[in-house]
């Protein structure tokens, strides 16, 4: 066994601990989907335990919620997902009105679990996916991304 087989099956080896460790995501799903399991990987390899994925009622939708054991945060995460190859920044899709529906939804997951004393903040993480790519080209991840836009509502 030379050096170069030896780095590919310690990079197999690293993946295949990933992927038990922080999770996979199903290549056969929408881009969107895809684009949100890959985000909620990510979150876990720094630290964050994911509470919800998906979770909407009629106020709106949350893609992810976090949770930061350490500082006792409770993360409401936006995940973009850009398919294609054409300039343009996944998170300036979230624009103030899908803020604001984020932030109501939100509002209502706090009351319905009786967290509204818990800090909060709100989160965008950004996905490249090109259409055709086995995995995603780059992942950014926007801590306090924006404000509530709803006064005197979060806190």
């Amino acid at each position: 066994m030379n050096w170069l087989d030896s780095m590919n099956w310690l990079d197999t080896w690293r993946e295949r601990y990933c992927d038990w460790r922080y999770g996979t995501f199903d290549p056969n799903a929408k881009v969107g989907k895809r684009g949100e399991q890959i985000a909620a990987r990510h979150l876990r390899c720094k630290g964050l335990k994911i509470i919800a994925e998906s979770e909407s009622d009629r106020g709106g939708e949350i893609d992810l919620i976090a949770l930061d054991t350490r500082s006792r945060l409770v993360i409401f995460v936006e995940v973009k997902t850009l398919a294609t190859r054409r300039p343009g920044h996944p998170a300036d899709r979230v624009d103030e009105n899908k803020q604001a529906r984020i932030a109501r939804a939100a509002m209502r997951y706090l009351k319905r679990k009786k967290l509204l004393g818990t800090p909060c903040r709100f989160d965008v993480v950004a996905v490249w996916w090109p259409t055709n790519e086995p995995l995603p080209t780059k992942i950014e991840h926007y801590e306090s991304a924006f404000e509530s836009p709803l006064e005197y509502q979060m806190f």
